[in-house]
């Protein structure tokens, strides 16, 4: 089978047909391999690998796994936008004045943040017979940083605000600084906006944390990029399809190529190209049914999926 370079393919067949096992446990770490990048998984057993010298230098994936769900992180940290925040607070006259680094502006290091509750901004008590509580930190009163090192703005703010605000207001704040937002941008094209930066890992929905997991991904992404997405549109209401596939069309079109195992009829009828698999479950599948553009596709008889 073939999947085209630089453009949307899209792997369709029912459950249990053998899509995962054929991007994400096969294609994924060969092409890795290939590419001489680490992978901690070998390649299911395939027959040969064909790939255009200097076409791709790396492979991402964005499977179903949960997402790591620190006690400090949140979607800040995640995407990498933090460390850009700590670099213009610790460049601030007053924070060089007092030999503020970027450390002093963690909740993962000792320095700026409140030592009462390591950064977490929150102190729970553990109750023998009842469900553990949980109640806002009385040292910091939940702002995870203490003293003077919330003196420090940067723009009008200090970093404990900064935290409580949304990603589409600090998009705003971060006007005319393109390193703080192209992560934000990235959020907000995953329909993310709403989210506070320090809103806390643990408090995300399952489709909350598939999206921040492809945006951290997204913001990877580039010319040469081999990206692997494992059913993408979960947890997402059918609304919020289209501007995700808005942003994968906008990776191929900077010279990416992407790679989705899809349920959604709308990204497998929006895609360049669909590679049917089955044409059952198990024992059934693993088959090649149909390949070629999602019109081609559509008049197999033979695919299940092909009404779809």
């Amino acid at each position: 089978m073939r999947f085209p370079l630089g453009a949307l393919s899209c792997v369709t067949g029912v459950s249990g047909s053998g899509k995962s096992s054929l991007v994400l446990e096969t294609l994924a770490p060969a092409v890795a391999e290939r590419l001489g990048r680490g992978t901690e998984r070998a390649a299911l057993p395939f027959d040969a690998l064909e790939l255009p010298e200097g076409r791709l230098r790396e492979v991402l994936e964005v499977d179903q796994s949960p997402l790591g769900r620190t006690s400090r992180g949140n979607p800040a940290t995640y995407v990498g936008l933090w460390d850009e925040v700590r670099r213009r607070f610790a460049a601030e006259p007053l924070a060089r004045e007092r030999g503020y680094g970027p450390g002093f502006f963690s909740l993962n290091v000792p320095g700026g943040r409140c030592e009462a509750c390591k950064g977490e901004g929150a102190e729970t008590v553990e109750m023998q017979f009842l469900a553990d509580v949980t109640f806002s930190c009385p040292e910091c009163g939940g702002r995870r940083f203490a003293g003077p090192v919330l003196d420090v703005r940067h723009r009008g703010r200090n970093v404990a605000e900064l935290l409580e605000t949304t990603v589409d207001e600090a998009w705003a704040w971060a006007e005319g600084d393109g390193r703080l937002r192209a992560p934000l941008q990235v959020l907000r094209e995953v329909g993310l906006g709403y989210l506070r930066l320090g809103q806390p890992l643990s408090t995300l929905s399952g489709g909350e944390a598939q999206r921040l997991k492809l945006a951290e991904a997204l913001g990877r992404a580039g010319e040469q990029t081999l990206l692997l997405l494992d059913e993408p549109t979960a947890g997402l209401h059918p609304g919020e399809v289209p501007p995700l596939l808005q942003v994968l069309r906008g990776l191929t079109e900077q010279g990416a190529t992407v790679l989705v195992v899809e349920h959604e009829p709308q990204v497998a009828a929006a895609a360049d190209w669909v590679v049917d698999l089955g044409p059952g479950a198990g024992p059934e599948g693993g088959q090649l049914v149909a390949m070629g553009p999602p019109q081609q596709v559509a008049r197999c008889a033979a695919s299940p999926m092909a009404p779809f």
